[in-house]
């Protein structure tokens, strides 16, 4: 029996493919190596053992084999979607690369055998789906994990602008009262804001520090509330009544949102309420008069 030539080619990608991710697997610690006799030559002390950051950390092969393979558009969108995701530590670009290359192999692997369990045009969509599913998982993952950052900052956002403005008000100046925000508070927007006045302790200009954060978090309240504060700083507007303006409009904006989420729960409950509740209520109510009805011209034959 012989082969299809899409079989064939399956079968060429998944050897070079497990070749590839055994040969990556067990060649990615000689960067660390190199690293470590690299360091015993200098033969320097160090006091005591820091772990190295993000962009220090060796990278192993296939993330390496990654980064240079795929499109120079495709890796940005990644390393946005880790920022939109709050820079998890234990999910950074390079894994996330490294995850996409395992899973695209074994989708591969899954495809081509179920390919060949399934005949026809099903068979063929599901040899190309798997890959590609499992392929785009993590950046579909990462995308997910950054829609809920966003709208938890858009929840904290409204009560953060309180905090802001009661300090202000009470004598504080703007960045007194981010700090104490920022230190006092919890969630994901606390730590943006402390991020933002590590930026400017290091040098970097507020406008441009404020335009980051917005940047980096990608909601659009947040972005509409630092363009009003550096319009309030280049004009001399009171940064008080900003906040209080802002915090007004963000509130009334929670509650309207609530309101529209009310309102679409009857719309929401029409569809298990045809299906489900009201097939059982017209058995409850009518299935007694209907057994009746049968069995009374039951026994008038």
């Amino acid at each position: 029996m012989q082969l299809q030539p899409i079989a064939l080619i399956a079968i060429a990608t998944f050897t070079v493919g497990v070749g590839i991710l055994f040969w990556f697997a067990f060649g990615g610690a000689t960067a660390t190596r190199k690293q470590m006799l690299a360091n015993l030559r200098r033969q320097q002390e160090k006091p005591k053992t820091v772990a190295p950051t993000i962009a220090e950390k060796p990278k192993n092969g296939l993330s390496t084999l990654m980064r240079r393979g795929l499109p120079l558009p495709l890796v940005k969108t990644i390393t946005r979607l880790w920022t939109g995701a709050g820079r998890p530590e234990n999910n950074t670009p390079d894994r996330v690369m490294s995850t996409m290359a395992l899973l695209g192999m074994v989708g591969i692997g899954v495809g081509f055998l179920l390919s060949r369990m399934v005949a026809g045009p099903m068979g063929l969509v599901l040899g190309f789906g798997i890959p590609v599913l499992g392929f785009f998982y993590p950046m579909v993952r990462l995308q997910s994990i950054g829609a809920d950052r966003k709208e938890a900052i858009k929840r904290q956002l409204p009560d953060t602008l309180d905090q802001m403005s009661i300090a202000v008000n009470a004598g504080l100046g703007f960045d007194a009262a981010m700090v104490r925000v920022a230190r006092n508070g919890r969630g994901e927007l606390a730590q943006e804001l402390v991020r933002t006045l590590q930026d400017i302790q290091v040098g970097q200009a507020r406008r441009v520090a404020y335009e980051d954060l917005a940047e980096r978090t990608g909601v659009d309240t947040l972005r509409r509330f630092v363009r009003s504060i550096i319009q309030a700083e280049a004009y001399g507007i009171a940064l008080s009544d900003v906040l209080m303006s802002q915090a007004d409009e963000l509130r009334l904006e929670r509650r309207m949102y609530a309101e529209r989420k009310a309102m679409e729960i009857p719309v929401k409950v029409v569809f298990p309420l045809l299906l489900f509740i009201m097939p059982a209520m017209f058995i409850v109510v009518m299935g007694p008069g209907a057994l009746g009805i049968i069995h009374a011209f039951s026994g008038m034959k």
